[in-house]
């Protein structure tokens, strides 16, 4: 097994930090996403959505979307878990991993992609290029502002996003919160409870991944 990956770019992020908080080691291929690497054919063979993560069995199967990719790490190493342990805390921690990839993650990416002049006619990800569309960014910018508000909220409610442990949904809010600075967003002074939680987050081995 092997993941393909692009050490600055924060979705296999997300698979790296999945990979460490269980304690696995893979061997990895990096991925010029800069110089067009993930649109070449060779790589499109692999991933026919052009993007990364994407990781490669010794069969020759590819598993590309972070989610799935943390989905066949857990089923084949369950120790520690962090998908959940019975049905319930399964179905809260997919619940929350899902609204902190569609209002988080994907939001930054929408303000993001939307804006930097670097990604001109690049404005969604995949092998077809798409146009900016400058209201999208705007919205993106609001939608991101609004997830870091119930983030902090959820946050004094709870230790951990998804509830008493840590879960893929830790994962995911703080990497969304992470990619948020890219486009100069911050969690606000006044947001003890993400400020308590960010700390904690970054004091994990697995942030440096």
């Amino acid at each position: 097994m092997k993941l393909y990956d692009c050490a600055p770019a924060p979705s296999p992020r997300r698979v790296r930090m999945f990979l460490a908080e269980k304690g696995l080691t893979i061997p990895i291929v990096q991925v010029d996403l800069r110089g067009g690497e993930h649109l070449r054919p060779e790589f499109l063979k692999l991933n026919p959505w052009g993007t990364v993560p994407v990781i490669e069995l010794d069969d020759g199967t590819t598993i590309s979307e972070a989610s799935a990719c943390c989905r066949y790490i857990e089923e084949i190493h369950p120790q520690p878990p962090l998908l959940g342990r019975d049905p319930k805390e399964k179905a809260l921690i997919a619940m929350w991993d899902h609204h902190c990839e569609i209002d988080g993650f994907l939001a930054g990416a929408e303000a993001l992609r939307n804006e930097a002049k670097g990604m001109a006619g690049r404005a969604l990800p995949g092998p077809v290029g798409y146009e900016q569309i400058p209201g999208l960014a705007e919205r993106g910018r609001a939608r991101i502002q609004h997830f870091i508000a119930g983030l902090n909220e959820r946050l004094g409610e709870s230790p951990f996003v998804a509830g008493q442990a840590f879960s893929v949904a830790d994962i995911t809010a703080f990497i969304s919160v992470e990619f948020a600075s890219w486009i100069k967003i911050n969690p606000p002074e006044d947001a003890a409870a993400l400020r308590r939680w960010l700390e904690g987050m970054r004091a994990r081995p697995s942030s440096k991944a």
